[in-house]
């Protein structure tokens, strides 16, 4: 399938010499949800407002629908949809104005049935002839969204879109952007929260010091790169390793009444068998056992970490 997204070699370098993006590639393909985690600092906002027109690359290149977003940019710019991290909103203007005058900043002729539908999708209807002051934080954000797809883009940019607000709302925009890929909108998303990506991407980057780290499908990441974690607990708690059992690399943890064994998920042989006979013949006696995947926030911490090595 064609990218409706694609970036190559995008730079993005500032007149001190601080480069936000260095030479980040990427292809997004028509209906998905790219996830796109990274500390602070790491280049989201940078690569998010160059792609839409907010600022401007140094070198490389950027097109929407093949549309490139300098010589073509009010083609490319009609394609996007928008919703930043800050909530600047007109806060005398009504819910429905507020999205009405979106739209037609983009050229579009009146089209209140689909503005309605926007809103009611947004759990906004009722609010729609509400002073933007009189929202809470939760419900101006949805009015940000309401506002990008105004114009009925066919990509949207959610950069930090539930910083802020509580888990049960958070859950709840997640089911909007679930919806929205449903109906064939391509989104990247920004995030701080791991649990973000995992629950609705479906595939993750990770970008840290202006370089894209990787792309990759999330489950196939996890897949990849994830570690599975074999506790086995103790019936007597002891103060160290046996040294008959170093080659295995167990971690000693619960004060002494467990261990833990990290071992790669890929591998041919996961070397618990002979582990459970080794930790026998050591004089151990095993009072139970369990296992943990290694999560997202895991692999991206340990990704981030390595880059800043």
């Amino acid at each position: 399938m064609a990218a409706i997204l694609s970036v190559r070699d995008l730079v993005k370098r500032y007149d001190g010499g601080f480069e936000a993006l260095s030479g980040v590639t990427l292809d997004i393909e028509k209906g998905e949800i790219l996830a796109l985690l990274g500390p602070n600092g790491a280049g989201k906002t940078t690569l998010i407002s160059t792609i839409c027109g907010i600022t401007e690359g140094t070198s490389g290149s950027v097109t929407v629908g093949g549309h490139d977003i300098v010589n073509g940019y009010r083609d490319a710019r009609r394609m996007i949809g928008l919703v930043p991290q800050e909530i600047n909103l007109e806060p005398f203007e009504r819910v429905i104005n507020t999205v009405r005058f979106s739209r037609g900043l983009f050229g579009k002729p009146k089209n209140d049935a689909y503005l309605e539908k926007v809103l009611r999708e947004l759990s906004l209807w009722d609010k729609k002839d509400s002073r933007i002051m009189e929202l809470s934080g939760g419900m101006k954000r949805r009015v940000l969204i309401a506002k990008a797809l105004s114009h009925e883009p066919e990509v949207l940019f959610l950069d930090e879109p539930t910083a802020g607000v509580d888990v049960e709302l958070r859950k709840d925009m997640w089911k909007i952007v679930a919806g929205l890929k449903a109906s064939g909108t391509t989104i990247i998303l920004t995030t701080h929260y791991i649990e973000e990506a995992e629950a609705i991407a479906d595939r993750i980057g990770v970008i840290a010091k202006g370089e894209l780290l990787l792309v990759e499908e999330k489950q196939a990441l996890l897949t990849r790169m994830g570690q599975k974690q074999l506790q086995i607990d103790l019936t007597t708690a002891i103060e160290a390793v046996p040294d008959a059992l170093a080659a295995y690399k167990l971690e000693l943890v619960d004060t002494g009444r467990a261990l833990l064994y990290s071992y790669d998920t890929r591998g041919e042989r996961t070397g618990i068998t002979s582990l459970l006979a080794d930790l026998a013949s050591a004089g151990l006696t095993m009072r139970d056992l369990q296992t943990k995947q290694s999560s997202l926030e895991d692999i991206f911490v340990g990704l981030v970490a390595g880059d800043a090595a």
